[in-house]
């Protein structure tokens, strides 16, 4: 896998802890697998979303933290990730989007995974 921010030792450990990516119908799933999305409440007319989960393995929720700080901050290469990211630390602050984007790196590594192709990076910033 060549995603942006992710090394062998975060790919390895995403390979062991899903183990079969076929377990996973939406690719989405795989976020909440590792409880990187928020927990929600609603009742009546109240629905507030809080914190992430946190129901997940910790070790592999702080390579995927790490991967998308990487891609946020340390990644000169252009790729729509990193735009994405960028823009959301910029409105929301940094730690919300570093959360975000290790998430959809979580979601991005297992499609790729299930679809056996690479990871395809953009060759210049479009305007």
């Amino acid at each position: 896998m060549t995603i942006p921010g992710v090394g062998p030792v975060n790919a390895l450990s995403f390979i062991a802890l899903v183990d079969d990516p076929t377990r996973f119908s939406r690719g989405s799933d795989v976020g909440a697998f590792f409880g990187l999305t928020p927990k929600r409440h609603q009742s009546g007319e109240i629905d507030w979303s809080g914190r992430v989960s946190k129901c997940g393995d910790s070790a592999m929720r702080g390579l995927q933290f790490e991967a998308a700080s990487c891609v946020i901050r340390q990644v000169k290469r252009f790729s729509t990730l990193k735009s994405w990211a960028v823009r959301l630390a910029g409105r929301r602050g940094f730690r919300k989007a570093a959360v975000a984007t290790a998430r959809k790196i979580a979601v991005l590594m297992l499609t790729l995974w299930k679809n056996g192709t690479d990871y395809q990076w953009t060759k210049e910033a479009t305007a």
